[in-house]
Protein backbone atom coordinates (compact mmCIF):
# COMPACT_ATOMS: atom_id res chain seq x y z
CA UNK A 1 0.00 0.00 0.00
CA UNK A 2 1.34 2.79 -1.06
CA UNK A 3 0.40 7.09 -0.37
CA UNK A 4 -1.47 5.70 3.60
CA UNK A 5 -1.54 8.97 5.43
CA UNK A 6 -4.08 11.30 3.88
CA UNK A 7 -5.41 14.95 5.06
CA UNK A 8 -9.23 15.55 4.98
CA UNK A 9 -10.33 19.16 5.72
CA UNK A 10 -13.87 19.05 6.48
CA UNK A 11 -15.58 17.48 9.20
CA UNK A 12 -19.23 17.50 8.14
CA UNK A 13 -20.86 15.16 5.72
CA UNK A 14 -18.23 14.31 3.02
CA UNK A 15 -15.16 14.06 5.41
CA UNK A 16 -16.09 11.88 7.88
CA UNK A 17 -17.70 9.31 4.92
CA UNK A 18 -14.28 9.25 3.49
CA UNK A 19 -12.53 8.57 6.37
CA UNK A 20 -15.09 5.53 7.32
CA UNK A 21 -13.92 3.92 3.95
CA UNK A 22 -10.23 4.85 4.22
CA UNK A 23 -9.81 3.67 7.40
CA UNK A 24 -11.72 0.42 6.40
CA UNK A 25 -8.96 -0.06 3.47
CA UNK A 26 -6.13 0.33 5.45
CA UNK A 27 -5.48 4.07 4.86
CA UNK A 28 -4.56 6.48 8.30
CA UNK A 29 -6.50 9.42 7.28
CA UNK A 30 -7.07 12.54 9.91
CA UNK A 31 -9.48 14.50 9.54
CA UNK A 32 -9.26 18.46 10.37
CA UNK A 33 -12.12 20.18 11.02
CA UNK A 34 -12.66 24.24 11.35
CA UNK A 35 -15.53 23.57 14.16
CA UNK A 36 -14.84 23.37 17.90
CA UNK A 37 -16.77 19.93 17.51
CA UNK A 38 -19.10 18.17 15.49
CA UNK A 39 -21.84 21.22 14.43
CA UNK A 40 -25.41 20.35 15.33
CA UNK A 41 -28.75 20.89 14.13
CA UNK A 42 -29.01 22.15 10.72
CA UNK A 43 -31.62 21.96 8.27
CA UNK A 44 -32.89 18.64 7.01
CA UNK A 45 -31.20 17.23 3.67
CA UNK A 46 -32.41 14.48 1.89
CA UNK A 47 -30.86 10.62 1.42
CA UNK A 48 -32.03 9.32 -2.25
CA UNK A 49 -30.58 7.76 -4.68
CA UNK A 50 -26.91 6.34 -4.61
CA UNK A 51 -26.36 8.50 -1.41
CA UNK A 52 -28.64 6.09 0.40
CA UNK A 53 -27.18 2.80 -1.12
CA UNK A 54 -23.73 3.98 0.18
CA UNK A 55 -25.52 4.28 3.66
CA UNK A 56 -27.01 1.39 3.17
CA UNK A 57 -23.46 -0.07 2.23
CA UNK A 58 -21.88 1.43 5.53
CA UNK A 59 -24.87 -0.53 7.50
CA UNK A 60 -26.14 2.93 8.95
CA UNK A 61 -29.33 2.84 7.22
CA UNK A 62 -31.11 1.76 10.30
CA UNK A 63 -29.69 4.38 12.26
CA UNK A 64 -30.59 6.77 10.03
CA UNK A 65 -33.99 6.31 9.94
CA UNK A 66 -34.03 5.98 13.66
CA UNK A 67 -33.36 9.74 12.98
CA UNK A 68 -35.25 10.76 10.39
CA UNK A 69 -37.90 13.73 10.02
CA UNK A 70 -41.44 12.98 9.91
CA UNK A 71 -42.63 14.88 7.00
CA UNK A 72 -45.79 14.48 5.44
CA UNK A 73 -44.68 16.20 2.14
CA UNK A 74 -44.00 19.48 0.53
CA UNK A 75 -47.05 22.28 0.38
CA UNK A 76 -47.50 25.79 -0.99
CA UNK A 77 -49.08 28.51 0.96
CA UNK A 78 -50.85 31.42 0.56
CA UNK A 79 -50.36 34.61 2.54
CA UNK A 80 -52.92 32.97 4.90
CA UNK A 81 -51.29 29.60 4.98
CA UNK A 82 -54.19 27.95 2.56
CA UNK A 83 -52.31 24.91 1.04
CA UNK A 84 -52.61 25.82 -2.65
CA UNK A 85 -50.68 22.77 -3.97
CA UNK A 86 -49.46 19.56 -2.13
CA UNK A 87 -46.71 16.70 -3.08
CA UNK A 88 -46.69 13.92 -0.36
CA UNK A 89 -43.35 12.40 0.30
CA UNK A 90 -44.93 8.70 -0.88
CA UNK A 91 -44.96 10.28 -4.69
CA UNK A 92 -41.93 9.24 -7.01
CA UNK A 93 -41.16 6.14 -5.11
CA UNK A 94 -40.51 8.57 -2.15
CA UNK A 95 -37.56 10.33 -3.83
CA UNK A 96 -39.73 13.65 -4.59
CA UNK A 97 -38.74 17.52 -3.86
CA UNK A 98 -39.25 16.24 -0.06
CA UNK A 99 -37.99 12.48 0.28
CA UNK A 100 -39.17 9.71 2.20
CA UNK A 101 -35.76 9.42 4.01
CA UNK A 102 -34.65 13.13 5.26
CA UNK A 103 -32.36 13.80 8.28
CA UNK A 104 -30.91 17.50 10.11
CA UNK A 105 -27.72 17.78 8.35
CA UNK A 106 -25.99 17.52 11.99
CA UNK A 107 -27.90 14.65 12.76
CA UNK A 108 -26.44 12.86 9.58
CA UNK A 109 -22.62 14.34 10.24
CA UNK A 110 -23.02 12.81 13.78
CA UNK A 111 -24.02 9.30 12.34
CA UNK A 112 -20.83 9.43 10.34
CA UNK A 113 -19.08 10.84 12.78
CA UNK A 114 -19.55 7.76 15.47
CA UNK A 115 -18.87 5.52 12.47
CA UNK A 116 -15.67 6.74 11.71
CA UNK A 117 -14.24 7.92 15.02
CA UNK A 118 -12.99 4.83 17.18
CA UNK A 119 -10.04 4.80 14.50
CA UNK A 120 -9.82 7.97 13.05
CA UNK A 121 -7.48 10.68 14.36
CA UNK A 122 -10.15 14.11 14.13
CA UNK A 123 -8.23 17.61 14.73
CA UNK A 124 -11.71 20.20 15.95
CA UNK A 125 -10.67 23.53 15.79
CA UNK A 126 -8.54 24.20 13.11
CA UNK A 127 -8.12 24.73 9.53
CA UNK A 128 -5.54 24.31 6.57
CA UNK A 129 -3.20 27.50 6.23
CA UNK A 130 -0.81 26.25 3.34
CA UNK A 131 0.03 23.63 0.93
CA UNK A 132 3.17 22.84 -0.23
CA UNK A 133 3.81 19.78 -2.47
CA UNK A 134 6.83 18.61 -3.42
CA UNK A 135 7.46 14.49 -5.32
CA UNK A 136 7.11 12.69 -2.50
CA UNK A 137 4.44 14.27 -0.35
CA UNK A 138 2.07 17.76 0.96
CA UNK A 139 4.07 20.12 3.77
CA UNK A 140 0.97 21.46 5.59
CA UNK A 141 0.50 23.94 8.07
CA UNK A 142 -2.14 24.80 10.09
CA UNK A 143 -3.80 27.66 12.22
CA UNK A 144 -3.13 26.07 15.79
CA UNK A 145 -1.61 22.58 15.38
CA UNK A 146 2.33 22.23 14.00
CA UNK A 147 3.09 21.86 10.43
CA UNK A 148 3.12 18.10 9.41
CA UNK A 149 3.38 15.81 5.99
CA UNK A 150 0.93 13.77 4.01
CA UNK A 151 1.21 11.99 1.45
CA UNK A 152 -2.34 13.16 0.09
CA UNK A 153 -4.67 15.84 0.86
CA UNK A 154 -8.32 15.73 0.32
CA UNK A 155 -10.78 18.46 0.57
CA UNK A 156 -14.47 18.21 1.96
CA UNK A 157 -14.36 21.41 3.18
CA UNK A 158 -17.78 23.23 1.75
CA UNK A 159 -19.02 26.01 -1.03
CA UNK A 160 -15.57 28.12 0.33
CA UNK A 161 -13.08 25.62 0.29
CA UNK A 162 -9.96 26.60 1.79
CA UNK A 163 -8.07 23.26 0.13
CA UNK A 164 -9.41 24.39 -2.95
CA UNK A 165 -8.61 28.26 -2.91
CA UNK A 166 -4.96 27.01 -1.82
CA UNK A 167 -4.47 23.91 -4.32
CA UNK A 168 -6.68 25.10 -7.41
CA UNK A 169 -7.12 29.09 -7.03
CA UNK A 170 -9.24 31.69 -5.82
CA UNK A 171 -13.22 31.11 -5.55
CA UNK A 172 -14.16 32.64 -8.53
CA UNK A 173 -13.08 30.46 -10.88
CA UNK A 174 -15.19 27.91 -9.93
CA UNK A 175 -18.21 28.85 -8.11
CA UNK A 176 -21.14 30.54 -9.89
CA UNK A 177 -23.80 32.04 -8.88
CA UNK A 178 -27.15 31.24 -9.74
CA UNK A 179 -28.97 34.94 -8.35
CA UNK A 180 -30.21 34.13 -5.36
CA UNK A 181 -29.45 34.31 -1.83
CA UNK A 182 -30.74 31.40 1.36
CA UNK A 183 -31.04 31.65 5.30
CA UNK A 184 -31.60 29.04 7.41
CA UNK A 185 -32.30 28.94 11.07
CA UNK A 186 -34.31 26.97 14.21
CA UNK A 187 -37.44 28.76 14.92
CA UNK A 188 -38.58 28.63 18.68
CA UNK A 189 -42.19 29.37 17.72
CA UNK A 190 -45.17 27.13 17.49
CA UNK A 191 -46.65 26.67 13.81
CA UNK A 192 -49.29 24.74 12.69
CA UNK A 193 -47.49 22.93 10.48
CA UNK A 194 -49.13 19.66 10.54
CA UNK A 195 -46.21 17.46 9.46
CA UNK A 196 -45.97 19.35 6.31
CA UNK A 197 -42.77 21.28 4.75
CA UNK A 198 -44.60 24.76 3.95
CA UNK A 199 -43.55 26.56 1.22
CA UNK A 200 -44.69 31.10 0.74
CA UNK A 201 -43.56 32.75 -2.27
CA UNK A 202 -44.45 36.32 -2.28
CA UNK A 203 -44.19 38.74 -5.35
CA UNK A 204 -40.45 39.90 -5.51
CA UNK A 205 -38.87 36.27 -5.40
CA UNK A 206 -39.20 36.13 -1.92
CA UNK A 207 -40.04 32.79 -0.74
CA UNK A 208 -40.03 31.64 3.39
CA UNK A 209 -40.47 28.29 4.97
CA UNK A 210 -40.93 26.18 7.62
CA UNK A 211 -40.91 22.20 8.47
CA UNK A 212 -40.75 20.06 11.38
CA UNK A 213 -37.91 19.39 13.04
CA UNK A 214 -36.63 16.12 14.54
CA UNK A 215 -37.35 17.10 18.37
CA UNK A 216 -41.60 17.87 19.32
CA UNK A 217 -42.33 21.42 18.59
CA UNK A 218 -39.20 22.14 16.78
CA UNK A 219 -39.82 24.47 13.85
CA UNK A 220 -36.43 24.65 10.91
CA UNK A 221 -37.72 27.85 9.00
CA UNK A 222 -35.91 29.24 6.05
CA UNK A 223 -35.65 32.74 3.32
CA UNK A 224 -35.04 32.90 -0.13
CA UNK A 225 -34.57 35.66 -1.96
CA UNK A 226 -33.58 36.16 -6.16
CA UNK A 227 -30.95 39.26 -6.53
CA UNK A 228 -28.09 39.99 -8.32
CA UNK A 229 -24.66 39.58 -5.96
CA UNK A 230 -24.57 41.85 -3.56
CA UNK A 231 -21.78 42.51 -1.07
CA UNK A 232 -22.20 41.52 2.14
CA UNK A 233 -19.68 39.99 5.44
CA UNK A 234 -19.90 36.56 5.36
CA UNK A 235 -19.28 36.73 9.34
CA UNK A 236 -21.36 39.85 10.12
CA UNK A 237 -24.87 38.05 11.44
CA UNK A 238 -26.35 41.45 11.85
CA UNK A 239 -25.91 42.92 8.86
CA UNK A 240 -27.18 39.10 7.19
CA UNK A 241 -30.46 39.19 9.33
CA UNK A 242 -31.02 43.40 9.02
CA UNK A 243 -31.24 42.74 5.18
CA UNK A 244 -33.93 39.52 5.43
CA UNK A 245 -35.91 42.12 7.38
CA UNK A 246 -35.87 44.56 4.99
CA UNK A 247 -37.03 42.85 2.22
CA UNK A 248 -39.43 40.25 4.70
CA UNK A 249 -41.40 42.54 6.78
CA UNK A 250 -44.91 42.29 5.78
CA UNK A 251 -43.98 39.83 3.44
CA UNK A 252 -47.49 38.04 4.48
CA UNK A 253 -48.19 34.66 5.88
CA UNK A 254 -45.82 33.69 8.77
CA UNK A 255 -42.75 36.14 7.61
CA UNK A 256 -42.69 38.33 10.63
CA UNK A 257 -43.36 35.53 13.43
CA UNK A 258 -40.07 34.24 11.62
CA UNK A 259 -38.28 37.48 11.15
CA UNK A 260 -38.49 37.74 15.07
CA UNK A 261 -37.71 34.08 15.97
CA UNK A 262 -34.56 34.74 13.98
CA UNK A 263 -32.94 36.64 15.91
CA UNK A 264 -33.45 34.38 19.04
CA UNK A 265 -32.04 31.06 16.90
CA UNK A 266 -28.64 30.26 17.59
CA UNK A 267 -27.71 28.23 14.45
CA UNK A 268 -28.41 31.01 12.12
CA UNK A 269 -27.12 30.75 8.68
CA UNK A 270 -26.64 32.80 5.76
CA UNK A 271 -25.32 31.80 1.82
CA UNK A 272 -25.07 32.65 -1.41
CA UNK A 273 -26.66 30.61 -3.69
CA UNK A 274 -24.10 28.98 -6.18
CA UNK A 275 -22.85 26.24 -8.43
CA UNK A 276 -19.20 24.49 -8.19
CA UNK A 277 -18.40 23.97 -11.71
CA UNK A 278 -14.49 22.67 -12.47
CA UNK A 279 -12.98 20.40 -15.34
CA UNK A 280 -11.21 18.31 -12.53
CA UNK A 281 -11.89 17.31 -8.87
CA UNK A 282 -8.15 16.99 -8.91
CA UNK A 283 -4.44 18.45 -8.95
CA UNK A 284 -1.40 16.67 -8.32
CA UNK A 285 -2.01 14.79 -5.08
CA UNK A 286 -4.85 17.13 -3.80
CA UNK A 287 -8.21 15.64 -4.42
CA UNK A 288 -11.68 17.41 -4.08
CA UNK A 289 -15.07 15.77 -2.83
CA UNK A 290 -18.31 16.96 -2.11
CA UNK A 291 -19.48 20.55 -2.01
CA UNK A 292 -15.97 21.62 -2.75
CA UNK A 293 -15.50 20.07 -6.04
CA UNK A 294 -19.06 20.03 -7.10
CA UNK A 295 -21.91 21.44 -5.40
CA UNK A 296 -25.11 21.80 -7.29
CA UNK A 297 -26.80 24.27 -4.31
CA UNK A 298 -29.78 23.10 -2.45
CA UNK A 299 -31.95 23.41 -4.94
CA UNK A 300 -31.24 20.54 -6.72
CA UNK A 301 -31.42 18.29 -3.53
CA UNK A 302 -28.58 16.10 -4.53
CA UNK A 303 -25.83 18.03 -2.53
CA UNK A 304 -25.62 15.08 -0.11
CA UNK A 305 -26.14 12.13 -2.80
CA UNK A 306 -22.82 13.44 -4.46
CA UNK A 307 -20.79 14.09 -0.82
CA UNK A 308 -21.52 10.24 0.22
CA UNK A 309 -20.91 9.04 -3.82
CA UNK A 310 -18.06 11.24 -4.11
CA UNK A 311 -16.86 9.40 -0.46
CA UNK A 312 -16.92 5.98 -1.82
CA UNK A 313 -15.77 6.46 -4.92
CA UNK A 314 -12.53 7.90 -4.48
CA UNK A 315 -11.56 5.71 -1.32
CA UNK A 316 -12.50 2.74 -3.20
CA UNK A 317 -10.22 3.94 -6.26
CA UNK A 318 -7.28 4.31 -3.79
CA UNK A 319 -8.21 1.17 -1.85
CA UNK A 320 -8.42 -0.65 -5.70
CA UNK A 321 -5.18 1.00 -6.74
CA UNK A 322 -3.28 0.38 -3.21
CA UNK A 323 -2.85 3.76 -3.51
CA UNK A 324 -1.54 4.85 -6.67
CA UNK A 325 -3.03 8.39 -6.06
CA UNK A 326 -2.28 8.84 -10.20
CA UNK A 327 -4.64 6.02 -11.13
CA UNK A 328 -7.11 6.28 -8.40
CA UNK A 329 -7.07 10.06 -9.25
CA UNK A 330 -7.64 9.63 -13.06
CA UNK A 331 -10.28 6.49 -12.13
CA UNK A 332 -12.46 8.97 -9.56
CA UNK A 333 -12.56 11.75 -11.83
CA UNK A 334 -13.86 8.90 -14.66
CA UNK A 335 -16.99 8.25 -12.94
CA UNK A 336 -17.63 11.46 -10.76
CA UNK A 337 -17.78 14.00 -13.35
CA UNK A 338 -20.69 12.96 -15.04
CA UNK A 339 -22.86 12.28 -12.32
CA UNK A 340 -22.05 15.72 -11.34
CA UNK A 341 -22.59 17.21 -14.56
CA UNK A 342 -26.17 15.69 -14.46
CA UNK A 343 -26.99 16.88 -10.23
CA UNK A 344 -25.63 20.43 -11.27
CA UNK A 345 -29.43 20.56 -13.59
CA UNK A 346 -31.49 22.91 -12.08
CA UNK A 347 -34.92 21.97 -11.80
CA UNK A 348 -37.21 23.37 -14.42
CA UNK A 349 -36.90 27.18 -14.06
CA UNK A 350 -34.04 27.51 -11.62
CA UNK A 351 -34.03 30.53 -9.18
CA UNK A 352 -37.28 31.55 -11.40
CA UNK A 353 -39.34 28.58 -10.49
CA UNK A 354 -38.17 28.44 -6.85
CA UNK A 355 -38.74 32.31 -6.46
CA UNK A 356 -41.19 33.33 -9.03
CA UNK A 357 -40.95 36.95 -9.30
CA UNK A 358 -45.08 38.34 -9.81
CA UNK A 359 -48.47 37.43 -8.43
CA UNK A 360 -49.41 35.42 -12.20
CA UNK A 361 -45.97 33.39 -12.00
CA UNK A 362 -46.33 32.44 -8.15
CA UNK A 363 -49.93 30.89 -9.50
CA UNK A 364 -48.84 29.19 -11.98
CA UNK A 365 -46.29 27.40 -10.16
CA UNK A 366 -49.11 26.30 -7.91
CA UNK A 367 -50.75 25.01 -10.73
CA UNK A 368 -47.68 22.93 -12.01
CA UNK A 369 -46.68 21.60 -8.98
CA UNK A 370 -50.75 20.46 -8.74
CA UNK A 371 -50.02 18.63 -12.28
CA UNK A 372 -46.36 17.61 -11.10
CA UNK A 373 -48.02 13.65 -10.96
CA UNK A 374 -49.77 13.98 -14.42
CA UNK A 375 -48.11 14.00 -18.15
CA UNK A 376 -46.30 15.66 -19.25
CA UNK A 377 -44.98 17.09 -15.49
CA UNK A 378 -44.83 13.74 -14.34
CA UNK A 379 -41.96 12.55 -16.52
CA UNK A 380 -40.06 15.78 -16.30
CA UNK A 381 -40.44 15.19 -12.30
CA UNK A 382 -39.45 11.61 -13.00
CA UNK A 383 -36.41 12.85 -14.53
CA UNK A 384 -35.39 15.16 -11.98
CA UNK A 385 -35.83 11.91 -9.73
CA UNK A 386 -33.81 9.63 -11.55
CA UNK A 387 -30.53 12.09 -11.18
CA UNK A 388 -29.98 10.56 -7.80
CA UNK A 389 -29.08 7.54 -9.36
CA UNK A 390 -26.98 8.07 -12.43
CA UNK A 391 -23.76 6.67 -11.09
CA UNK A 392 -22.39 3.05 -11.31
CA UNK A 393 -21.15 2.28 -7.59
CA UNK A 394 -18.64 -0.50 -8.03
CA UNK A 395 -18.51 -3.25 -5.66
CA UNK A 396 -15.25 -2.43 -3.64
CA UNK A 397 -15.89 -5.52 -1.38
CA UNK A 398 -12.44 -6.69 -1.32
CA UNK A 399 -10.52 -3.18 -1.38
CA UNK A 400 -11.85 -2.17 1.93
CA UNK A 401 -11.41 -5.52 3.45
CA UNK A 402 -7.78 -4.64 4.85
CA UNK A 403 -6.74 -5.49 8.47
CA UNK A 404 -6.30 -2.23 10.07
CA UNK A 405 -2.99 -1.21 11.69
Amino acid sequence: MENTDILVSGGGIAGPALAYWLRKAGFRPVVVERAPAPRPGGQTVDLRGAGRTVITRMGLLDRVRDLAVDQRGIALVDRDGRHTARLPTELFGGEGIVSDLEILRGDLAAVLYEASAEDVEYRFDDSITALTEDADGVHVTFENSPPRRFDLVVGADGLHSVTRRLAFGPESEFVVPIGGYTAWFTARTELDLDGWFLMYNAPGGLVATARPGRLPGETKAGFGFRSAPIAYDRHDRAAQQRLLTEKFAGAGWESDRLLAAMADADDFYFESLGQVRMDSFTRGRTALIGDAACCPTPLTGLGTSLALVGAYLLAGELATARGDFTTAYANYQHRMQPYAAKARELPPGGMSGYAPGSAAMIRLRAASMRWMTRWPLRRIMEAQVAKASEVELPDCTDAFAVPRG
